[in-house]
């Protein structure tokens, strides 16, 4: 990778190329957009080059300053530390920037001797001899001598649909590696921060401080599929193991243990006969069943939240599911989750999931998840330190489940307790980084800490996150939801007004998003009237937990004590059948700690 990356605006392209051919003559390595490949995404391309550059010249001038791409370039090497700014026309950078000292390049054409070009220089020659002395440190390894990231398969079956099968494979792989005691396995989210990038596995290992990394790719074809996957130290790049197994679609439970069990021998760790029987543990044998559960849970994390056709679609998937294998206790579970989610979130009269939830507790006692569906009907129906008793059961079974910390931050949320309902999001944000709702949580409790730098970094977060979100389905109403939010908390308010205009034109319906906006117009814009008309929108066709949320939320503490605001929340306790609300709220939420 090279050593230090150029962005500008168009119009200073005969200043970038001057300031390349400059930093070359030093034995620099640089990269700007005119080396941009034909075959891969723009935007991949330059944040993978951000990241790795050790320092970052941003060339400011009057298009500069207006220009989204150059502004966020110069944000991404703010926050990474490699920044170094220079003006080619005397313009002066745009707040925060302005702030950052600026080298003086107006009127330069390329002399050595030339106090703007001293100044940029010294600053790049710093930052990447800072950068040379951290890469000859020793790289942070795992106390364990083998540590491995299985990086996301590559989907080569001509077809995105197919995206959550090699993803649901890579994920399995994961889990039976990481019930080896002898191995350290990188968390799904780490390696997944990888996908769709061209890598230098060297890179990885050493980004990571792993000892290897397992790369591969998945071809599915009707019946067929093509699986290969190679095991590669990460000191010296070389192949330890590889293979590529063609064979019937119903062999692919055999394939994942062959591919557990050739990488435990090739590691050379012992494996535990107890180690051997959880990985040849599958929670069910029905490929059929398998697909389905797959496709059920990618509509899950990525569908639109706040859409009940999400909970509609995963319902109709995992009925078809258990129907296929009835002892699925997962697929069970995630029905439950679906069916909770439609009945008490959006008030619809269907079954809340306790049933399917003890369904998959009578197959398997372990599958954490659907403790959270009885846990949400004690919550609503009032019992509160019994539905905490059944998430803390959840969260001793499985700690790093996201669904379960969602839960878990949801329920503290609703009690007050905002110092553990924050833990928990970190958490959710932790296994699942791209949890955009989770990471918008998070802004609200850390704007009550008064923590700004990590409000500035959540709220970066909900807009590249929901970002992407909206790449795979410009209609996701609550990924347009939390990018107003996001722009809303970085203080760009006219990009706020533009993305609600989008949003309610896209999907005026959507619950989620409506609340969100409610939320944004409140606490960060100050438009009250629409805070309260969105709110009473939402209020009037969500459920009891939409109502609950409402009555907790902090993003409300303006408008908590206007008449309008008291008025509709009576009107829905009325409506609910509710008394009292449960959870008396401070005028401003405790300090999370």
């Amino acid at each position: 990778m090279s050593d230090v990356f150029v962005s500008y605006a168009r119009s200073s392209e005969e200043e970038a190329s001057r300031v390349e051919r400059a930093l070359r003559d030093r034995g620099y390595g640089v990269w700007r957009d005119s080396e941009l490949p034909a075959h891969r995404s723009y935007a991949d391309v330059i944040e993978e080059r951000l990241k790795a550059a050790k320092a970052v010249v941003v060339l400011w001038s009057q298009e500069a300053t207006k220009s989204h791409w150059v502004r966020a370039e110069a944000d991404t090497a703010r926050e990474a530390g490699t920044l170094v700014q220079a003006s080619v026309d005397g313009a002066i950078p745009p707040m925060p920037f302005n702030q950052i000292q600026c080298a003086a390049l107006k009127g330069w054409s390329g002399e050595s001797e030339h106090a703007g070009w001293e100044k940029l220089l010294g600053s790049v020659e710093s930052l990447v001899k800072d950068a040379a002395n951290i890469d000859r440190k020793p790289k942070a390894r795992s106390t364990r001598k083998t540590s491995i990231c299985i990086l996301p398969f590559a989907n080569m079956s001509g077809d995105a649909e197919q995206e959550y099968f090699s993803d649901g494979i890579s994920e399995d792989i994961t889990t039976d590696l990481s019930k080896v005691s002898a191995l350290e396995v990188i968390a799904r989210n780490t390696a997944f921060q990888f996908k769709g990038q061209s890598l230098d596995i060297g890179d990885v290992a050493s980004k990571l401080g792993v000892t290897h990394v397992l790369e591969g790719s998945v071809r599915k074809a009707g019946n067929r599929v093509r699986i290969t996957a190679q095991l590669i130290d990460g000191a010296t790049g070389g192949h330890v193991w590889a293979e590529r197994y063609d064979r019937d679609l119903t062999d692919i439970f055999a394939i994942q243990d062959e591919i557990s069990k050739s990488i435990v021998e090739a590691l050379k760790v012992n494996l535990l006969p107890s180690e051997k029987k959880a990985i040849e543990q599958r929670g069910t044998t029905d490929v059929e069943a398998y697909k389905l559960y797959l496709l059920a849970r990618q509509y899950w994390i990525t569908g639109n939240h706040g859409d009940p056709r999400r909970e509609e679609r995963v319902m109709r998937i995992c009925s078809r599911a258990v129907q296929t294998d009835p002892s699925y206790a997962q697929a069970w579970a995630l029905l439950a989750i679906a069916q909770s989610n439609l009945r008490y979130n959006f008030a619809r009269p269907v079954d809340d999931g306790f049933a399917a939830a003890h369904t998959a507790l009578s197959i398997d006692p372990t599958v954490s998840e659907a403790h959270c569906v009885i846990a949400r009907r004690l919550e609503e129906r009032g019992l509160h330190s019994e539905a905490e008793a059944e998430v803390e059961k959840a969260l001793r079974i499985s700690p790093d489940s996201w669904e379960v910390n969602k839960e878990a931050g949801r329920l503290w949320r609703l009690h007050g307790d905002h110092a553990r309902a924050t833990r928990h999001y970190e958490k959710a944000v932790e296994v699942m980084d791209s949890d955009f709702h989770a990471w918008a949580l998070l802004v609200t409790f850390y704007q009550a800490q008064g923590n700004q730098e990590k409000v500035r970094h959540a709220a970066e977060k909900m807009v590249s996150e929901a970002g992407k979100a909206i790449e795979q389905d410009p209609s996701n109403g609550a990924a347009l939801g939390i990018i107003a939010g996001g722009y809303a908390v970085l203080g760009e308010p006219d990009r706020v007004r533009e993305w609600i205009d989008r949003a309610m034109l896209i999907d005026p319906d959507n619950l989620n998003m409506t609340y969100n906006f409610a939320c944004v117009l409140s606490a960060h814009v100050g438009d009250y009237d629409q805070a309260i008309a969105l709110l009473d929108r939402s209020l009037s066709v969500g459920g009891e937990t939409t109502l609950h949320m409402a009555e907790t939320d902090p993003d409300f503490n303006a408008i908590r004590d206007d008449p309008r605001f008291r008025k509709i929340i009576e009107r829905e306790r009325k409506r609910h059948g509710i008394g009292k609300p449960a959870v008396a709220t401070p005028p401003n939420p405790p300090a999370a700690s």
